[in-house]
Order: structure tokens, then C-alpha cells, then sequence
């Protein structure tokens, strides 16, 4: 359902601040993972698994701040608290762009993580004011198509900054991108939120307010499967390059490569602005979760075959049809989550972002840490957290969520 403040800037104007806003911290990461190995070079890391910490330390502080700018957006507004974030994520920036120890760095991506989960979530709190249902889906779907390009671009951008300067340079162009969108999103975009539904940030009311959202059985069953999903694209964001452009050989093809596989998730997600209407955000749930699952368990048997290293044309299948699931995942787990909590939409908006990010770190880092120079970890970690998806998708089925529901 679209609510009647939903034209107060053009409709395509709204789809691209808001996914430029979102975006952020997926450039924020993506970016980086050229410049993983020179990082962890040039600031001395003794393991070159632990080069992974610069994304996982940058989603730590974004979980940690989902469940503050959540509820913040609640009391002072959505823009107010954006805003904030932007700024936040500059301070951390600058810390980034000056470190010469690696503790410093993590520090300054702690930052980045924590200012820009102002965006990151007050941006989906802001879509629920103004949409809800199959509505907000298709909203979402639109903003993931045009998020999409953000990451597919991000690590050729980091590649070709590292062509002509240093990993520090990658940080000097996040923070002025932030600097420009916080001046476009403060001069165009109002404030979504009435005054009359402004809560109070009093830690009684944020407390009555997580109760109410946690114990919520289908709002968590979703947050708890988008944190599945994510973990097994973290495994993935951390993998990429030591698996494609150095257990595989791409070199310095491996942007072009990443950027054919995250165009499977920009297509996935457009597409399921098409398809949610039809089948609605359920079955399209259980359809990816399942496809994932049973592709993850047939590669893996052939990679078996291959001890650990099938063939790069093989791998860069199976890679499309996981993430046009995952796309399909993107464009409606978010939804199906915010669905029952209308009412509550910067808390719960947090608690959601928050709770799925923090749940996907461990996975994520797990995913990581095993690798040994084959896929193993990769498809593994991919079959057991979607066979857990499929686990919660049964739970909640048995407690009554159906298609019927949303």
C-alpha cells in the first residue's frame, strides 16, 4: 500500500537517493577487497586471513549502530539521524585515511560501520512510512536494482584507484561521496515522519519497544533468515579474491568477473519487482532458499570430484544461480520482516538490520577463516545456512505463516 506523502519528490529521484544512501556501505566494503592484501601489507598483519577483518570490523559497527539509529530515527526523525550518520562515517574515513597501525584502521572502519548504519537503516524506515505490503516490496526490489550497480562497479573502482595511487586514496573518494550525498539528501529529501508519531528515546519506552518487536515471531523468524543469507555472502565478499583472482588465476580480471556474479542479484532483483505480485514475498522466499541449498549440495559433490578446484566455468554457474537467489532473498526478506511492524518502523527497522547483521558475522567469519585454498568452505558454508533457512522457514510455516499472510 502506498501512503499519501509518497510523491513529495519524483518517484525516480527517491529510488536513487535512497539506493545511493544504501549503497554507501556496500561500496564501503566491496571497494576494499582489492586492497585487502596491500592493506594488510603496507599496516604489517602477520596472517593474511585476518586482511578479512577490515570488512568484518566494518559490519560489526554497523550492527552495533542498527540499534541505536533505529529508534533515534523514532525520536528526532528520519534526516536528522541520517545526517548524523553521514557524519560519523566521515570521522571514521579520516581515521582510515591517516592509519599507520592496524588497530587504527579497524578503529576508523568501526566508525565507518557504525556512522553509516544511519543510512543503512533509517533509509528502509523511511520506505516503510511511505509504503507497505507487496507495495514496499516493489519499492525495495527497485532500490536493490539500482544498489546493485554500486557493488558490481565497486571493487573495478578499487582496482583502478590502486592502479594510479594507494589503498588510502579508496577512503578519500568514500568520504567525499558522503559529503555529496548528505548536501543532496539535506536539500531534497523531507522528513517522513509525523510529529504525532515521533516516540520517546527514553530506555523504558526503547525497551517496551524491543519487546515488542523481538517477541514477534515472524518478524525475528526473517530477521533470522536474512542473517543466514548474509552470512553466506560475507563468506563470499571474504573469499573472492584469494578464490578468483589468486586460487583461480584472474588477476587483474578478477573486478570484471566480480561484476558479472553481483549482476546476477541486480537481475534477480528487478526481476522480483515482476514476480512478487504473481507469487508474493513466500513462495519466492522458499523457491530461493531451496534452490540454494539443493545447487550448493550438487556442487559440492562435484567439487569433490575435483579436490577443491573445479573448473572456473563450473564455479561461475553454480555462483549465478546462487545469487540470483540471494537477489530474490534481497528484495523480499526485508519486507517480509518490516511487514508486522508498520508502528514501529525506525525500532523495529533497527532491530532487524541489527540482529541479521550481527547473527551474519559469525558465519560469515567462519566461512573465511576455513579456507584452504579450496571451495570447500564457500559451497559448505552456503549448504548449511540455507538448510538452517529451510529449518526456519518450517517453523514458521508451522506456526502459521503462509502466502496468505502477507
Amino acid at each position: 500500500m502506498q501512503h499519501s506523502n509518497a510523491k513529495q519528490i519524483p518517484f525516480a529521484e527517491f529510488v536513487t537517493l535512497i539506493a545511493l544512501l544504501i549503497s554507501l556501505a556496500a561500496l564501503s566494503i566491496d571497494s576494499m577487497i582489492p586492497a585487502l592484501a596491500d592493506i594488510g601489507r603496507d599496516l604489517k598483519v602477520a596472517d593474511s586471513n585476518d586482511n578479512q577483518f577490515v570488512l568484518i570490523s566494518f559490519l560489526a559497527g554497523m550492527g552495533v549502530g542498527q540499534f541505536i539509529y533505529g529508534p533515534l530515527s523514532d525520536s528526532i526523525g528520519r534526516k536528522s539521524s541520517i545526517l548524523l550518520g553521514l557524519f560519523i562515517f566521515a570521522l571514521g574515513a579520516l581515521l582510515s585515511i591517516t592509519a599507520d597501525t592496524y588497530p587504527q584502521m579497524l578503529l576508523g572502519r568501526v566508525l565507518q560501520g557504525f556512522g553509516l548504519a544511519g543510512p543503512r537503516v533509517v533509509s528502509v524506515a523511511l520506505v516503510r512510512d511511505l509504503y507497505s505490503g507487496r507495495a514496499m516490496a516493489r519499492v525495495m526490489s527497485f532500490i536493490m536494482t539500482v544498489f546493485i550497480f554500486v557493488p558490481m562497479m565497486a571493487p573495478a573502482l578499487g582496482q583502478l584507484v590502486l592502479t594510479f595511487s594507494d589503498w588510502r586514496m579508496i577512503f578519500t573518494g568514500l568520504l567525499t561521496i558522503a559529503i555529496v550525498l548528505s548536501i543532496w539528501f539535506f536539500v531534497r529529501s523531507p522528513e517522513t515522519l509525523a510529529v504525532e508519531n515521533h516516540r520517546s528515546f527514553a530506555p523504558r519506552q526503547l525497551w517496551l519497544g524491543c519487546k515488542e518487536v523481538i517477541s514477534n515471531r515472524v518478524a525475528m523468524g526473517f530477521t533470522l533468515l536474512t542473517g543466514l543469507v548474509f552470512g553466506g555472502f560475507l563468506g563470499y565478499l571474504s573469499l573472492s579474491q584469494p578464490i578468483l583472482q589468486i586460487q583461480y588465476g584472474l588477476g587483474d580480471r578478477f573486478p570484471l568477473y566480480f561484476a558479472i556474479l553481483a549482476g546476477a542479484i541486480g537481475f534477480a532483483s528487478f526481476t522480483n519487482t515482476r514476480l512478487v505480485g504473481r507469487f508474493g514475498m513466500w513462495r519466492l522466499t522458499i523457491f530461493a532458499i531451496l534452490n540454494i541449498s539443493l545447487s550448493s549440495l550438487i556442487y559440492g559433490l562435484i567439487a569433490l570430484a575435483y579436490s577443491g578446484h573445479p573448473p572456473l566455468v563450473s564455479l561461475l554457474i553454480y555462483l549465478l544461480l546462487v545469487f540470483f537467489s540471494t537477489g530474490l532473498l534481497f528484495g523480499n526478506l526485508n519486507s517480509l520482516a518490516m511487514e508486522p511492524l508498520g508502528h514501529l518502523a525506525g525500532l523495529g527497522a533497527g532491530l532487524v538490520s541489527a540482529l541479521s547483521t550481527m547473527i551474519s558475522i559469525v558465519p560469515g567469519m567462519i566461512i573465511g577463516k576455513l579456507y584452504d585454498q579450496t571451495i570447500y568452505s564457500l559451497v559448505g558454508g552456503f549448504f548449511v545456512l540455507m538448510s538452517l533457512g529451510l529449518l526456519v522457514c518450517y517453523w514458521l510455516h508451522r506456526y502459521g505463516y503462509s502466502d496468505t499472510s502477507e
